[in-house]
């Protein structure tokens, strides 16, 4: 479906009816004793009527989320603030009401799907159990019957053998599977809005298109409305109705989709616009040959089957299968593919994370080193070498250590630097090539934007100096004018140190713009590979051109 038959879909004029939600001259202020006053959001302004979507859109630190959080009360719930003005839902002023009365609208009138999964998911219990909690506690569901809906909702979001996964942990999921069980969460109770804070960040593109299908049938079936909050500008342009942006805590501007992306008016949404990665990189065949991949296998056990009495055999997944892959000094390989590809357990084995079959060769030290067959200790010296930076950098940089510590640690577990001011000195160094200043070398990882921590992440990586730089999702979760800063940066470093990146991402985009080769993964297996801009231009395999499909042209 096009953007703009979507977009006059039977949604009526704001002037026929009442808003659902409206938010109007609605301010924040965090009032920390130990803090300045922060004023967060200021005379906000936004309206949401029944059966529409209306996204919400800006760079991190603009007050989408702390806005979306205000509308549930959540904010006053885990900080100190002051607020002032209105929010309505429904007819009723939700700023006056009562903890008990807003417990009652939360996650059953209004329900909200996080942006980070690991963290909104109870790690120490089932994700079937946190399903049907809220169907108990909002409808009254016995244990029977929530069971029956929750392996519904489970089916409807895309979930293969729902009634298996119900007794899963949240950390024996993929991330994609981790988001669709939230976003089963959320529709459990069929609420009239659904406030979706980047509910697509983990997905990829063919995923991305069921979940929002799902949303859409869902919002059809029962009128239900969306407060979509997000940086996927392309996403956005496809499914909402309006859209307002949003810059330094207000709402700059606001409008149809179709005016706004075809005809800004305001400088910054004009910036926004221009942020998205555009082109095709031009292919570099680069240095001599650094990594191979030989017939690289990697099972996992995920059950047992009884055969008999007291008797059972491991029932066996096949993650990796038979991989081979080339990747040259200097270059960047892009490998893509669904949730569930293998494409991070690929990973996982080149950096001797994860047992394998196969050969993973490399030939940074002038000989080739068979890395599959090294003992954990010959292996250590040559993880200098091999450094990688994940996908969620709240989750992958210590609490507890301030930046220095963290950029720092593996200074001193390669014994470089030969004193505390020396290495003191490299991690400084190391921020400047990540474009920070030094002096946050002594704050803490929750002081910083999502941007500024995946440069920390970035630094702690090249401080190092290492020949391959494992990418894992970099820039999945950062808006568009920041993942353009963050791989402008890598391009830099790139040229700057010559090393080579092996981009793990499920934005084709991002691949497009950047990789010099893609290997595209299936199941496991590589079903695609060559230099980048052949690859696109014209896919040989019929899964390469369903992906690329769901990514270029379906929006």
């Amino acid at each position: 479906m096009s953007a703009a038959s979507i977009n006059t879909m039977s949604i009526e004029s704001e002037t026929d009816r009442e808003p659902l939600l409206a938010i109007r001259d609605f301010s924040l202020r965090f009032t920390g004793r130990d803090s300045p006053d922060t004023l967060a959001l200021d005379r906000v302004q936004l309206e949401v009527c029944a059966g529409e979507t209306h996204a919400l859109v800006g760079e991190s630190g603009s007050g989408k989320s702390v806005t979306a959080l205000s509308v549930l009360r959540l904010m006053e719930e885990i900080s100190q603030v002051q607020s002032s003005g209105s929010i309505r839902f429904a007819g009723q002023e939700l700023t006056t009401l009562s903890r008990t009365q807003m417990r009652a609208i939360r996650g059953n009138r209004i329900a909200m799907i996080f942006q980070e999964p690991m963290t909104s998911l109870n790690p120490v219990y089932p994700v079937g159990r946190q399903l049907m909690e809220p169907l108990r506690l909002h409808r009254n569901m016995n244990s029977s019957q929530a069971r029956e809906r929750a392996i519904f909702l489970l089916e409807r979001t895309g979930i293969d053998d729902a009634a298996r996964r119900l007794e899963s942990f949240p950390h024996q999921l993929s991330g994609g599977q981790r988001q669709r069980v939230l976003i089963a969460m959320a529709l459990a109770c069929e609420p009239e809005l659904l406030i979706a804070d980047e509910p697509t960040t983990a997905l990829d593109v063919t995923i991305q298109g069921q979940i929002l299908e799902l949303i859409r049938g869902v919002q059809k079936e029962f009128g239900m409305a969306v407060l979509l909050i997000s940086h996927d500008l392309p996403m956005v342009e496809r499914i909402a109705h309006r859209v307002s942006i949003m810059h330094r805590g207000r709402v700059v501007e606001e409008g149809a989709v179709a005016d706004i992306f075809s005809r800004p008016k305001e400088k910054y949404t004009s910036h926004l616009l221009a942020a998205q990665p555009k082109g095709v990189h031009k292919h570099r065949p680069g240095g001599p040959l650094l990594l191979e991949l030989h017939e690289l296998s990697c099972h996992f056990q995920i059950a047992y089957k009884w055969s008999g009495f007291l008797q059972r055999r491991p029932i066996m997944h096949t993650a990796v299968n038979q991989v081979n892959l080339r990747l040259n000094r200097g270059t960047t390989l892009g490998l893509v593919g669904e949730s569930g590809s293998g494409k991070s357990t690929l990973a996982m084995c080149v950096l001797g994370l994860l047992p394998c079959e196969g050969e993973v060769l490399y030939h940074g030290t002038g000989e080739s080193l068979a890395l599959s067959r090294l003992s954990g200790k010959a292996f250590r010296p040559l993880r200098r070498d091999l450094q990688v930076v994940l996908q969620d950098p709240f989750s992958s940089l210590s609490p507890r250590l301030n930046v220095a510590q963290i950029i720092g640690e593996g200074l001193q577990v390669h014994g470089l630097g030969t004193s505390r001011a020396e290495r003191l000195g490299l991690v400084h160094e190391a921020l400047r090539e990540v474009e920070l200043d030094p002096a946050i070398a002594h704050r803490y990882p929750h002081e910083f934007s999502g941007g500024q921590r995946q440069r920390i992440a970035i630094a702690r990586a090249i401080i190092l100096r290492p020949k391959l730089l494992i990418l894992d999702e970099p820039t999945s979760a950062l808006d568009t004018t920041i993942q353009k800063q963050v791989i402008e940066l890598l391009q830099r470093l790139q040229e700057r140190h010559q090393l080579t990146y092996l981009f793990i991402t499920h934005d084709l985009r991002v691949v497009r713009s950047l990789a010099d080769t893609v290997a595209v993964m299936q199941q496991g297996r590589i079903v695609e590979q060559g230099a980048a801009d052949q690859v696109f231009a014209d896919p040989q395999n019929p899964y390469t051109r369903r992906l690329f499909s769901a990514a270029f042209h379906a929006r």
